[in-house]
Parts: C-alpha cells; sequence; structure tokens
C-alpha cells in the first residue's frame, strides 16, 4: 500500500474523529504529495515518498526551531504534534550507536582521513540513512570522527 493511500484512511479517520489538527496536518502531506506527483508527471516511487517525507519534517523541525526563539508557545506545540504525525510515517529511526557503524564503516570505505574527505563520507552514507535519520546528527556525526 503506498504511503498516499495510508495517508487518505487516516484523513477519513481524521475526519470521522473531528480532529481539525491532524487533518490539517495530514492534508498538507496529502497536497506536498500531489504536488510532487505533478511535478514528476508520475507516481511516486518509494524512495521519492520518504524523499518527500523527510523533507516535511525538515521544515517542521526547523519551524520549531524558530518558533522556539520567538516564544510561541502555542504554535511550538502544534508543530511538535505535526512533528510526531510525520514521524509516525517514516521508518524506524537510526539511533546514534548504529549511525556510528555506518560512518565508521565509510569512512573505512573511503579511506578518509580528515575534513577534507568529508564530502566523499556523506556521499557514502546519506544514501544509506535515508529517511532513518536527521541529516544535522549524521552531520556532526561524521565531523566528530573525522576530526
Amino acid at each position: 500500500m503506498s504511503l498516499l493511500t495510508t495517508i487518505n484512511d487516516d484523513i477519513k479517520t481524521a475526519m470521522k474523529a473531528k480532529d481539525k489538527n491532524t487533518l490539517a496536518v495530514l492534508r498538507m502531506l496529502k497536497a506536498a504529495f500531489q504536488n510532487e506527483k505533478i511535478k514528476t508527471g508520475n507516481e511516486l516511487s518509494e524512495d521519492e515518498e520518504l524523499t518527500l517525507l523527510s523533507r516535511e519534517m525538515k521544515q517542521r523541525r526547523e519551524s520549531l526551531i524558530e518558533f522556539e526563539k520567538a516564544n510561541r508557545e502555542d504554535l511550538v506545540e502544534q508543530t511538535q504534534n505535526a512533528i510526531k504525525l510525520v514521524g509516525k510515517y517514516l521508518p524506524q529511526q537510526l539511533s546514534e550507536e548504529e549511525l556510528q557503524v555506518i560512518i565508521s564503516n565509510a569512512v573505512s570505505e573511503v579511506n578518509a582521513t580528515s575534513m577534507k574527505d568529508f564530502g566523499k563520507v556523506m556521499g557514502v552514507v546519506m544514501p544509506i540513512t535515508k529517511g532513518k535519520a536527521d541529516g544535522n546528527v549524521i552531520n556532526r556525526l561524521v565531523k566528530d570522527q573525522l576530526n
């Protein structure tokens, strides 16, 4: 079952439950999927769906940081709920320990010795962790290992 089908089913459930907050987030996700489908001109692959969900999650995390800086508690709570909801559709996230192993393997694979090899390591790590970890965390862990 595609992610869009799952989201459509969850929209129906939220409508029946009269859960306006969940419904708003799900409709936003559905619109993002439909816009991407129109842009590409074909059905989205599983990989494209993951990319889209990761992008949506990243936008919400960045918004959360800005809302916290501006002391907008009303928007902070709303955005945290949206993050939980979007996270429900993402695959199980990797722990930092699992990421350390992946990064160590990538460092060995490209024979990285310094920060000059950062791009090479990220090029190996990112496709493996796509949708399974936050890019900022990966970035920090790679820098830690290369220093």
